[in-house]
């Protein structure tokens, strides 16, 4: 099969790989029908997850048919359509009971990490039954893509860690893919003011359509004074920092309110200054999280109900074979324009 490998910082290539097998009784493999490029894959490339060694297949999305089951898999048969989850949970250990499904002791966040993922014509997934969700007739698979990773994300760990509620104020720190998810799903909770932050007027412009009602487009201590200017020096409830820098971090500290939430959501290779100086005397939560995705069966009822419609994220399309031109159009956003790409397997 083809395979997009990971060859150290700043090198990929794609190469030939044999099929994978089923090591365990509880795998599954999956043929892939249509995958995508997550801004983690790019993070990767640049070196900042040294959990994922040279050689690896990446890519942590997908929607595909069930090519072959183990016989401990007991959900899925071959030829089902099937969601892929970019966190791989055994439901069983201490942590899945928690529903802390990304720190599983056998799983979590290991597809295009630790073992090969999603950017391939087939992918091993391990503990099928509780790692993989059933496509219900009907459903559109390139939208259901945003479900492996991208929704679930903005939704756990920006909306349901910043703790949104009903007429609050949130910015959300970068209109990247992730940052319109959270701004998708922080309207779930009629938040009052959805203040979207970035330096990209086209990604603005999106947010825009997308429900948000304030755009600033700046960045550094210029983003964070136009947000205070913005709610009249108070600040916001909740600042999501969705980009994974040290200027995106520093700006959610210089924007939340006493009493606020700064829920972090980007992935981050380097140092932050946590600015305490300023902070320590002002009743600041800040959370992190790696997605649990334990809100997939809620987010697919509400993609089927057409409450939500993912599919708004995707910009560009390509075939595998064209997968090395996708990578140069997602690690370009700001020239291309794109926010999610789909490869068609």
């Amino acid at each position: 099969m083809k395979a997009l490998v990971y060859l150290g910082p700043g090198r990929k290539a794609v190469e030939d790989r044999p099929v994978p097998a089923i090591q365990t009784p509880t795998d599954a493999v999956v043929k892939i029908v249509k995958t995508t490029i997550c801004g983690t894959d790019l993070h990767i490339l640049k070196g900042d997850v040294p959990s994922c060694a040279p050689g690896r297949i990446l890519g942590h999305e997908g929607v595909g048919v069930v090519h072959e089951a183990g016989p401990g898999v007991t959900t899925f048969r071959p030829g089902d359509r099937v969601l892929i989850s970019c966190i791989s949970a055994c439901g069983r250990c201490e942590y899945c009971r928690r529903g802390m499904y990304s720190h599983c002791t056998t799983g979590g966040w290991i597809l295009g990490n630790e073992i090969d993922g999603t950017q391939a014509e087939y992918v091993r997934i391990p503990h099928a039954d509780t790692s993989l969700y059933r496509i219900p007739e009907g459903m559109d698979e390139e939208a259901l893509v945003m479900l492996s990773d991208i929704l679930p994300t903005g939704f756990e760990c920006g909306v349901l860690n910043g703790k949104v509620a009903p007429g609050s104020t949130v910015a959300i720190v970068g209109a990247g893919p992730i940052g319109l998810a959270a701004l998708l799903t922080a309207q779930f909770y009629a938040p009052a003011e959805i203040i979207m932050v970035d330096p990209d007027e086209n990604r603005l412009d999106v947010a825009k359509r997308f429900g948000a009602t304030q755009l600033v487009c700046a960045t550094g201590a210029g983003a964070g004074e136009a947000v205070m200017r913005l709610t009249h020096g108070r600040g916001v409830d909740t600042a999501i920092e969705a980009v994974g820098v040290p200027a995106s971090f520093i700006t959610c500290e210089d924007i939340v309110a006493p009493g606020g939430t700064i829920a972090n959501v980007g992935v981050h290779g380097t140092k932050v200054d946590l600015r305490l100086e300023r902070l320590w005397s002002q009743n600041i939560t800040i959370t992190t999280r790696l997605v649990d995705t334990v809100t997939t069966p809620m987010l697919l009822k509400t993609v089927a109900a057409g409450r939500i419609d993912p599919k708004r994220l995707i910009t560009h399309r390509f075939r595998f074979d064209q997968i090395l031109d996708a990578y140069e159009t997602f690690g370009h956003a700001a020239g291309t324009r794109a926010l999610k790409v789909i490869i068609a397997a």
